[in-house]
């Protein structure tokens, strides 16, 4: 048995950078266990796979897997997943939606980028958890909580020398922990980096469902609606932010790294 396999770079124009994403299109839902095994083999932090819908309200079912789990919400791998379809599966129209857990998701083809309408996740005040200092060894300003902690940190710098202790991190009881300041070049407005140990992600290279919940919290404090963001991670990736009422849109390149199928036979 032979089943489509895809890697793709997104959030980023050239492969090699931004975060990598594997994406399977299927005919039928394969069992979970099997979609958990090809997601573990994949040893991507996320993989997409996709069914055509039965319904005529969706194009195309959609769900993730991270090594260890599936989440409810992946920006990347979804950016990937239309990247396929419009660049490699024939798809024919201008926006794709998807089915999935965290409801209707659509991605839409603008020139060379792709446009993803997500629900946004805006974040609640809360204490700083005693432990989250020593556990990023770098002191919060402000801490948020929505699936993941928000954490403000004083500057540009001290987001991209963070050494975080993981095995501390994944003791937080949440998803995961965006790092985020205010940007210093004058073409971004925040950046930020995104820890998730508990779903089988040490660092995430750049997450598009973290920015449902960044980029409302900048949109608010800096007055704007359309924001520019950086992910400095290792290998970095840039994303377009548009606040739209409970809505965020989030547009990226996407760059095709391998095509190939996925074989579940014995050799011969």
């Amino acid at each position: 048995m032979l089943f489509p396999l895809y890697q793709v770079d997104a959030f980023t124009d050239r492969v090699l950078s931004g975060n990598p994403a594997a994406v399977m299109p299927l005919a039928d839902w394969l069992p979970d266990l099997l979609l958990q095994a090809f997601a573990d083999e994949n040893h991507l932090s996320e993989t997409a796979f996709l069914v055509p819908s039965a319904s005529p309200d969706f194009d195309f079912e959609l769900r993730w897997f991270t090594p260890l789990a599936e989440v409810p919400l992946c920006g990347h791998a979804t950016l990937a997943s239309a990247h396929v379809l419009f660049r490699h599966r024939g798809f024919t129209g201008k926006k794709i939606r998807f089915s999935t857990k965290s409801g209707l998701l659509e991605a839409a083809l603008e020139g060379e980028e792709i446009v993803l309408d997500f629900p946004a996740r805006p974040a609640e005040p809360v204490p700083v958890p005693p432990e989250l200092a020593a556990a990023l060894r770098a002191e919060p300003l402000e801490v948020y909580r929505a699936r993941s902690l928000l954490v403000v940190v004083r500057d540009e710098e001290t987001v991209r020398k963070l050494e975080p202790d993981i095995a501390a991190i994944a003791r937080l009881d949440v998803q995961g922990v965006i790092v985020t300041a205010e940007g210093d070049d004058p073409e971004v407005d925040f950046v930020s980096r995104y820890f998730a140990p508990r779903v089988g992600i040490p660092e995430d290279p750049v997450t598009g469902s973290a920015h449902c919940t960044s980029a409302p919290y900048w949109a608010e404090r800096l007055g704007r609606t359309e924001l520019r963001a950086h992910q400095v991670s290792a290998r970095g990736g840039r994303l377009r932010c548009r606040i739209r009422g409970d809505r965020v849109l989030l547009g990226g390149a996407a760059a095709t790294y391998l095509e190939g199928y996925a074989r579940l036979m014995k050799e011969s």
